[in-house]
């Protein structure tokens, strides 16, 4: 595999909370094909036809833990056992909607679960390197039409963004306290936290979220219901802001006083379009479908604005975009065409192989 950051990752012990999960079993198989020692920490994953079970990447790697990071002293325990060197914190509630129905679950998971791996971290010698993933709804969205920049303030209108901004809070206040950058030959840990956009990709069958809704419809040949058909959104492909988590995390481990602070990693602006636009691009790639608006005016409120500014990681980690949102939906609904008669974890790394040639 093209290998973008020149070995680091050999034999180093990486531990991932969330491996699970779609993003986080992405980032596993980059990171086992790179060489490294994974260690994945999560609950099930949510289907059986989720990229985490069709990839089979659980048996592969060095560690497949199932464990719920609302448990402070498991989660202690899991570090002390297997000394992780960087630690990749995605664990998460990830859903907006479902927010709305458990919020106490909603903040434990996002905030406390959060604190928890920090703590974690704070206490294992072994762990140099700390990327909290949240996500670009942790900002008080003023549905402004300028992206959003590291340095705004945290926010969030329903449970779920709210959390994710209360989480960034929590992991600010921890760097200050605990792992300041300003007395590092002290504690010798480098912590940041990451923001993406609206991440799409094979292998992901959550709810509420417009791909696995598209191919639901697709695949059970019904029309593909639109909630908000005019809500605006970063779109980017899973392993766009993956490239730039572990970036960060080198950069971090070579500087780790220049890089630990909070960086947004979203796509170009012209790949910031409505869901409609994005639903249609889907129909077109997967070859039939057809749409229908089901636009409710008292539906549970959601964003229908938001974008980040990607300023910062652009000009100091040197790192952009690589697709286009047309490349990027082609590759989306490559994986779903193919997964039920192919290999999935050979089609995610062929996946990363085109990704890593743009």
């Amino acid at each position: 595999m093209i290998d973008i950051f020149h070995d680091f990752y050999r034999g180093k012990r990486v531990l991932v909370t969330g491996h699970t999960g779609f993003k986080g079993s992405w980032l596993s198989i980059w990171l086992h094909e790179l060489g490294a020692e994974v260690i994945g920490v999560a609950q099930d994953p949510f289907t059986e036809r989720d990229n985490f079970v069709l990839s089979g990447i659980g048996q592969r790697i060095k560690a497949d833990i199932r464990a719920d990071i609302r448990d402070g002293e498991r989660i202690k325990e899991i570090f002390r056992q297997y000394q992780p060197e960087i630690v990749f914190h995605l664990a998460a509630q990830p859903l907006v909607r479902l927010s709305y129905d458990i919020p106490v679950e909603t903040y434990q998971t996002n905030v406390m679960g959060t604190i928890h791996i920090l703590e974690a971290i704070r206490f294992t010698d072994s762990v140099k390197v700390g990327v909290m993933i949240t996500t670009d709804k942790c900002y008080e969205n003023r549905e402004q039409i300028w992206g959003y920049r590291e340095n705004e303030p945290m926010g969030g209108y329903d449970p779920y963004s709210s959390s994710k901004g209360a989480a960034e809070i929590a992991i600010a206040s921890w760097r200050r306290s605990f792992f300041h950058p300003g007395v590092y030959e002290k504690h010798g840990k480098s912590i940041a936290s990451v923001r993406a956009g609206n991440v799409i990709g094979g292998g992901d069958w959550a709810l509420d979220r417009i791909i696995p809704d598209c191919i639901k419809a697709l695949e059970a040949g019904k029309p593909i219901e639109i909630r908000s058909p005019k809500a605006i959104r970063p779109w980017q492909h899973v392993l766009e802001p993956l490239s730039g988590y572990m970036l960060l995390a080198q950069k971090m481990w070579d500087d780790p006083v220049k890089y630990c602070e909070g960086w947004n990693f979203g796509p170009r602006a012209e790949s910031i379009t409505n869901v409609w636009d994005v639903a249609s691009m889907v129909i077109e790639n997967y070859g039939s479908g057809e749409l229908k608006d089901l636009s409710d005016p008292d539906a549970l409120h959601e964003a229908k604005l938001l974008m980040l500014d990607i300023s910062k990681a652009k000009f100091q980690l040197d790192w952009e975009p690589r697709m286009s949102l047309g490349k990027c939906v082609q590759l989306v609904v490559d994986w779903y065409k193919r997964y039920k008669e192919e290999d999935a974890y050979t089609l995610c790394v062929e996946h990363i192989e085109k990704y890593l040639q743009e």
